[in-house]
């Protein structure tokens, strides 16, 4: 296995010639939420004990391109990242199967996961993060991202399975499905919405990167209102307006 990235298709793992390449450098605003995810995978590369990883938070901030970047920074110490969408988490035993053999390290990468309770993908994960009958590789961990520190959709209904007993409030079986799942990843790492000003950095990261160094009070304003046009403010939505900017000034120079 020569490339770096792969992606499960077709019951089987297709290469990815061309893989998104993120420097961490790029990454502006998650400075803590870097460190945790750069010392768990720097232990898995080592072939020291490392967790399951799940990124939530606002949509946006950087969660799957901090993913990326783990590629991007440990790819030539042996890692490889698969992509694995989320509807066919059912197919993790024969993800997993021919990578256990492998000298190299597999991060198992599942975007914008949430699932329904009773489904099916739910039992496979849990089995994949915890092991079932048969022992968990050693050199494949499980990176998931979710804009649902959960998983699971919050329902309404979910609120009525709460009980009393002996004056302890206890979460119905919808919850603790919940909570179980949630409990196999050994490192959570959150995201928070963007400040102001950590936006206003990302416009100007982007720029640069995109050759353009010039800053103004016109140019920051034209900033916020994309924003606030969208109301959010994100790394995401900085590149965007960045992109937008430079592509417009180009094109009247």
């Amino acid at each position: 296995m020569n490339e770096l990235a792969y992606r499960w298709r077709h019951r089987r793992l297709e290469p990815v010639a061309f893989p998104h390449a993120v420097p961490l450098a790029g990454l502006l605003g998650i400075d803590r939420q870097k460190a945790a995810l750069v010392r768990n995978t720097q232990q898995f590369v080592a072939r020291r004990p490392a967790n399951h990883a799940l990124l939530t938070g606002s949509r946006g901030t950087g969660k799957s391109s901090l993913v990326k970047a783990m590629l991007h920074e440990f790819g030539d110490r042996g890692l490889r990242l698969v992509e694995l969408h989320p509807h066919e988490l059912t197919d993790l035993p024969d993800v997993v199967a021919p990578l256990r053999s492998r000298p190299e390290r597999f991060i198992l990468y599942v975007d914008d996961f949430s699932v329904a309770s009773g489904d099916a993908r739910l039992t496979a994960l849990k089995t994949a993060l915890d092991g079932g009958i048969e022992e968990p590789p050693e050199n494949v961990l499980i990176y998931a991202t979710s804009n649902r520190r959960h998983l699971i959709p919050e329902m309404r209904q979910e609120n009525r399975e709460y009980r009393w007993d002996n004056d302890e409030l206890h979460p119905g079986e919808t919850t603790e499905e919940k909570i179980s799942l949630s409990e196999r990843f050994g490192l959570w790492v959150s995201f928070t919405p963007f400040t102001q000003d950590q936006y206003l950095d990302a416009v100007r990261l982007h720029l640069r990167n995109l050759g353009h160094t010039q800053w103004s009070e016109d140019l920051e304003k034209q900033a916020l209102r994309w924003a606030l046009a969208r109301a959010s403010r994100s790394g995401r939505v900085a590149r965007q307006f960045a992109r937008d900017w430079a592509g417009g000034s180009d094109a009247a120079s």
